[in-house]
């Protein structure tokens, strides 16, 4: 007897139904929310906030490989690490005065933390959760420290600075710096780690940099206040988000030009892109709202509201 075509589709149906959760969920945008000291959680399929967690007493910095954040907290200058899932903080790792920008490396096995008063980046074995090494850095109050794409460095960003330091992450020391403008900020690097694009605050420009010979190769006139910077996961922009004028600067990294500018919310801060570079999600610190970018429009399509003073916006 031959089967009925909804007969034959069942197997197919059951099968769906029982993937893991994490298979089908969309990827989520997990927001820190310094004064709330919560963690916003939105939806990016429906861009709806969907949960809060913890985030210790002052969350800013923040970092995911999927299961954990990895959160700075200033006033117990410590990181915070909660469990996604369970919804709980399972632990705090002191990591000094003033803590500020985390980063993961792409392998998930290396946290990193900047921390503005002993001027040094932190770095801490992901797994067993605890500190591998403490790096002294030329620049005063560093902000951020990021992993390039191979993990062979971190680039680092001081408030009290006119360069970005270059530390060697097996090496575990600074083994240079180049100079920028006046306050660096954000950094991303291009996916291949060949570039790097650094915002430098009072200056209001982006110092695209050549990572093989350590050098500027173009500055590039941002709004007012540049700050945080987002990379596409194709590498064919970088977003810059311009804290006074309260816009991003879209630039196409294969000219170093300005394509778009595009109206946000207030001071917005730090950002970050879905996975598959459609959306571009902006952490609005006076606006207590998150501004969701389509990056193929260029425009503003939805704005979530979310805890107060949001930091910045992991996504995975």
């Amino acid at each position: 007897m031959r089967s009925s075509p909804s007969f034959r589709l069942l197997p197919a149906l059951l099968a769906g139904l029982i993937l893991p959760a994490g298979v089908l969920a969309a990827p989520f945008a997990y927001v820190p929310n310094e004064k709330s000291a919560s963690v916003s959680v939105i939806d990016t399929a429906t861009d709806t906030l969907v949960r809060t967690l913890p985030g210790g007493q002052r969350p800013r910095g923040i970092a995911t490989d999927g299961k954990y954040l990895y959160i700075s907290e200033a006033p117990s200058s410590s990181l915070v690490v909660v469990d996604i899932d369970k919804a709980k903080q399972v632990k705090s790792i002191r990591l000094g005065e003033s803590p500020e920008g985390v980063s993961v490396s792409a392998d998930h096995r290396l946290i990193a933390a900047a921390v503005e008063e002993s001027n040094s980046v932190v770095v801490l074995d992901a797994r067993k959760r605890k500190q591998l090494a403490e790096i002294k850095v030329e620049g005063e109050n560093p902000e951020h420290a990021v992993f390039s794409p191979d993990g062979r460095w971190l680039l680092v960003s001081a408030e009290n600075a006119e360069q970005v330091d270059l530390i060697d992450v097996k090496a575990r020391r600074q083994v240079g710096s180049i100079p920028v403008g006046k306050r660096p900020r954000g950094i991303g690097f291009t996916p291949d780690g060949k570039r790097a694009y650094v915002a430098c605050e009072l200056a209001s420009t982006v110092y695209a940099i050549d990572m093989e010979s350590r050098k500027v190769i173009a500055e590039i006139k941002a709004g007012t206040y540049s700050n945080g910077v987002a990379m596409a996961p194709d590498g064919s922009r970088a977003y810059v988000s311009n804290g006074k004028d309260g816009t991003v600067s879209v630039i196409r990294t294969a000219d170093n030009q300005i394509e778009a500018t595009i109206p946000v919310g207030k001071r917005p801060w730090n950002m970050a892109v879905t996975p598959d570079g459609q959306k571009l999600y902006v952490a609005n610190g006076r606006s207590n709202s998150v501004s969701v970018i389509d990056t193929r429009r260029l425009e503003v399509i939805s704005e979530v509201p979310v805890g107060e003073l949001p930091w910045g916006v992991v996504i995975h």
